[in-house]
């Protein structure tokens, strides 16, 4: 606002074309970013702040997960919190990719 009392609102949704235009002009909205979900390279990001590795003999069979699932960085995150340990932290989050192409493929 220029009127001094400045604020800062987020507001999301996974529909933005549902949404009443007046609420996506300038003013309103002043900043769209889109958030997708996430990739081999958004992965390789998050193992490297949570578990600090580079590289993993695994990283193979994550690639190939990635392409077939949709799931958002914030649920990888939470796989790889579950353990300091890479190997097990890796393979938990394989079983979570898995079972989420399962769930997907029941739909």
């Amino acid at each position: 606002s220029t009127c001094g009392d400045e604020r800062i609102i987020v507001f999301t949704t996974n529909h933005k074309d549902r949404l009443d235009p007046a609420l996506l002009r300038p003013g309103r909205m002043d900043v769209h970013i889109h958030m997708s979900y996430c990739t081999i390279s958004g992965f390789k990001v998050l193992a490297a702040n949570y578990l600090q590795i580079q590289d993993h003999p695994l990283y193979k069979d994550l690639e190939h997960l990635f392409n077939q699932v949709q799931v958002t960085p914030a649920e990888v995150a939470g796989e790889l919190m579950k353990s300091d340990d890479p190997e097990i932290a890796l393979r938990g989050l394989i079983g979570f990719l898995k079972a989420s192409r399962r769930d997907n493929q029941e739909q």
